[in-house]
């Protein structure tokens, strides 16, 4: 049977949640009591918490993991391989929660924003010759969070929902079984550095957020991203080190060249203001931003976008970009002389971390997709898509496919769908124009198999959206009322180019994506391209 939280633990999460404090999630999208399938007994107090998730015992150790993970490459290798260059450089683009049915979607946007119809469009990244789709459940999760599946393509392990960088042999908020250093694992980025290569994370969310903290992290809860938030779970932020801190003073997020994304909070004390005006958010009174300058000489701070494309990144020996106090805003609610695009974190970061004549290894994040189909607002969701795809095809053009393999990818996918008949050219944000309901009322192109909003009327019957749908901003049809959207369990899809990417092909487990990648540019300690030659 699952261990149970200690009795101090179970009582300080009930006392939290009694007392209304927002324990689960640090962004309000991400609810642990959700993910972890746990519920509050509220009549008895002796057992606090219960429903705990199943883990098969085999999957516990991480070997099972890596040996699946060498099995699928090996028969990669037994079929003609038409490459036999090595890589370079690599670059893992994650867009969070991009389900198949927004990758299209999105397609479609991008070609009627142009003029067209359409559905006759493409993405930059659906014209990279080699696709294959990621499997994506994880250890004890049908349909994962962004933590367990950061973990598999990132650590090449999977593991249990909301843990970052350990084996499922450690259980939810579990501070002790995440240091036992049989259940600690390494990711790719690490693997990189210790081959020589300069290293780096950038996302639109922030730099302790579940995607792109699987590069450097290792804890039994995602949300323990700074000290605050590891004492509110009711875990001595002594003897569990933050997220945040981890970042800046341990390997390999304290050799990061670049790291670019929001969350200024999570790195400062209470006492001060960050520079975007807001408090910060540590308890402990360290200056985290403070401690990364006097231990990074020549390293530089940047906030805003002014100072980002004025950065001379060879004048600088790293760079740490924190763009809001918390998640950086939607592309289409930024300030554009404020905020920097994700096209343009991903230029100077490509730029500095090509100075290695090494190589590089870049995690890039379109993380506000997921937020746009929590909140199924279709329209944001999409345009954070395609500002996605806008960065990949930036990077493409500045890498040469010789020597630089670029992966894309999601971590898990969203339910929202794309149906009723519409005709060529309908308005992908708007109402399907060729057909209607049992009662004559025309509906949604898109729509979430759950949400916040289901247009239902007090007789039960649809309402016409005629007049309010067609904003950006608006809120979907979502059939089964809930505070958010919700992830979804299908597959996702897997876009490769580059050196080796002809790997990248079939249907695969999602943690056999680091150890292609690392197969690819020889590092690691899994298996090579330079040891089969």
């Amino acid at each position: 049977m699952p261990k149970m939280l200690c009795l101090k633990q179970q009582l300080i999460f009930v006392l939290l949640v009694l007392v209304g404090v927002a324990l689960g999630s640090n962004d309000g999208v991400h609810h642990v009591e959700e993910l972890t399938g746990r519920r509050l007994l509220q009549a008895r107090f002796d057992t606090g918490i219960a429903t705990e998730k199943y883990t098969p015992p085999e999957e516990k150790d991480p070997q099972f993991w890596y040996d699946l993970a060498y099995e699928e490459l090996e028969k990669r290798l037994k079929l003609p391989q038409p490459d036999g260059k090595r890589a370079k450089n690599l670059i893992l683009f994650l867009g969070d929660g991009m389900s198949l049915s927004t990758v299209t979607a999105a397609r479609i946007l991008k070609g009627q924003r142009a003029g067209g119809t359409g559905e006759e469009a493409s993405l930059s990244f659906e014209r990279f010759p080699h696709t294959g789709l990621s499997r994506t459940y994880c250890s004890n999760a049908q349909v994962p969070d962004s933590a367990c599946t950061a973990t598999a393509y990132l650590c090449g392990v999977k593991t249990n929902i909301i843990e970052i960088g350990v084996s499922a042999a450690v259980n939810f908020n579990n501070c002790t079984e995440s240091q036992d250093p049989a259940n600690r694992l390494t990711s790719i980025a690490e693997w990189a550095q210790n081959a020589g290569k300069s290293t780096g994370i950038v996302t639109t969310t922030t730099l302790t957020h579940a995607s792109p903290s699987g590069a450097y992290a290792k804890t039994a809860n995602r949300n323990w991203e700074c000290d605050t938030d590891v004492e509110s779970y009711g875990v001595d932020s002594k003897e569990c080190v933050d997220m945040a801190t981890q970042l800046v003073t341990q390997v390999p997020g304290r050799n990061f060249e670049v790291m670019f994304g929001g969350g200024m909070g999570k790195f400062l004390p209470k006492t001060i203001k960050d520079l975007h005006g807001k408090p910060g958010e540590r308890s402990d009174g360290v200056n985290l931003l403070s401690r990364w300058q006097a231990s990074h000489e020549g390293g530089v701070l940047v906030s805003n976008r002014k100072q980002l494309l004025s950065l001379n990144v060879s004048a600088v020996s790293s760079v740490i970009g924190l763009f809001e106090s918390n998640l950086m805003k939607f592309h289409l609610e930024a300030d554009p002389s404020y905020q920097p695009t994700l096209s343009e974190l991903t230029e100077v970061a490509i730029k500095k971390l090509s100075q290695n004549e090494n190589g590089f290894f870049v995690f890039i994040e379109g993380g506000l997709i997921d937020y746009g189909n929590h909140y199924t607002k279709a329209g944001y969701a999409l345009d954070e898509a395609l500002e996605f795809e806008k960065a990949i095809q930036l990077a493409r053009d500045m890498t040469s496919i010789e020597d630089t393999l670029i992966v894309v990818t999601s971590d898990h996918g969203h339910a929202l769908t794309i149906a009723g008949y519409p005709g060529r050219g309908t308005s992908i944000l708007g109402l399907n124009q060729h057909d209607s309901d049992v009662n004559g009322i025309r509906y949604s192109t898109l729509n979430y198999a759950v949400g916040p909003k289901n247009y239902i009327d007090a007789n039960g019957k649809r309402m016409d959206m005629t007049s309010e749908i067609g904003a950006d901003d608006f809120v979907f049809p979502g059939y089964i009322t809930k505070d958010q959207g919700v992830h979804s369990g299908d597959d996702v899809a897997i876009f490769a180019s580059g050196p080796q990417s002809h790997l990248f092909t079939g249907v695969m487990q999602q943690h056999t994506i680091p150890h292609l990648m690392a197969y690819a540019a020889c590092i690691g300690n899994g298996p090579k391209l330079c040891d089969a030659k």
